[in-house]
């Protein structure tokens, strides 16, 4: 189980740090700047987003979920959504987030907000993006898949800070159970029917918004998925061209999960993403985690684990064990 765990959470950070540098570069610029990305990069002088990160750091995806880890554990598992927006709040003034252009459109505003004593959730409750999802991936490691209706719940009360809209809670409840399923099942086909078994779960927990359905633009993403076996090129290709890949939760969930369900390798799942273009960190990280959970931290390649602990200030092996205790306690 400790290897599942720690799969999922360097396999998140994994795909981030190698979707980092063509991050919300279209297609036709990722190819011309990069050629294909084979391995971590520094973040261009020239992308106003990641030009201040290094080859191998991890972005607000992987950050952001770390500051989940630490305030549900400083609560006892009880989330608490004072603490982590404060967290929060403290984790972006430290990276310089709003001058650095780092935070996503609603977690901006939603933060900003807290920050200033607004009470406004007409943010929130219209989020679109996909800051719920990005950093939601170990909180599966924390349920098993039956645990549908605790995860979205769990999801819920973890994203409320910045995110409460239907879509913004479906997307990342999907990503929280594909991990979650992952983890214990030994069939993609499997782990993809507890996904769908868990979206409308998620809907119900959030205010409704007129978003197009996850899982109706995930079918389309697997049925790429399947036409284009064993064509890397034309499969990020298509998915980018028909699904999407951008900040929205409705292009980046199913992207992401239509990535998984294709590599079922998380050292394949992070280049796949790093060349797509598009939100590349945020797919990426959600894509991988996905991978790592289903593989294990064994199958991440060495030079990917020894280069993510050297480059981030982060204590894995930490955030592994908050994780194992977490699922001793819910699971």
């Amino acid at each position: 189980m400790r290897d599942k765990i720690a799969g999922a959470l360097y396999g998140m950070a994994l795909g981030d740090a190698m979707g980092m540098p063509a991050e919300l570069w279209g297609r036709k610029r990722v190819k011309a700047f990069f050629g294909r990305i084979e391995g971590f990069l520094d973040g261009p002088a020239e992308n106003d987003v990641a030009f201040n990160y290094k080859k191998g750091q991890f972005t607000d995806d992987t950050g952001q979920a770390l500051v989940l880890l630490d305030s549900i554990e400083s609560t006892d598992y009880e989330p608490d959504t004072r603490d982590i927006a404060l967290r929060m709040l403290a984790w972006a003034e430290k990276e310089n987030a709003f001058e650095n252009n780092i935070l996503g459109p609603t977690s901006k505003v939603a933060l900003a907000n807290f920050r200033d004593n607004i009470q406004d959730s007409r943010i929130t409750d219209k989020a679109l993006s996909n800051g719920s999802a990005m950093r939601i991936a170990p909180i599966g490691c924390l349920f098993r898949p039956e645990q549908k209706e605790d995860i979205a719940r769990y999801v819920y009360l973890v994203s409320r800070a910045t995110h409460t809209s239907d879509v913004t809670i479906a997307g990342a409840a999907m990503i929280a159970e594909a991990v979650s399923s992952a983890i214990v099942k030994d069939d993609f086909e499997k782990v993809m029917e507890d996904v769908f078994g868990i979206e409308e779960i998620g809907y119900g927990m959030g205010c409704e918004t007129f978003s197009p359905r996850l899982g109706e633009r995930l079918r389309i993403g697997l049925d790429i998925a399947g036409s284009y076996k064993g064509d890397d090129e034309g499969f990020i290709h298509k998915l980018y061209d028909v699904v999407g890949t951008g900040v929205g939760i409705i292009e980046s969930v199913p992207a992401a999960l239509s990535v998984a369900y294709y590599a079922q390798d998380p050292n394949l799942s992070c280049l796949l993403c790093a060349n797509m273009a598009g939100d590349t960190d945020t797919i990426g990280a959600m894509a991988t985690a996905v991978c790592g959970a289903f593989t294990g931290m064994g199958r991440i390649k060495p030079e990917y684990i020894r280069t993510l602990r050297q480059q981030n200030d982060a204590d894995f092996d930490h955030y592994i064990r908050i994780l194992e205790k977490g699922r001793e306690r819910f699971a």
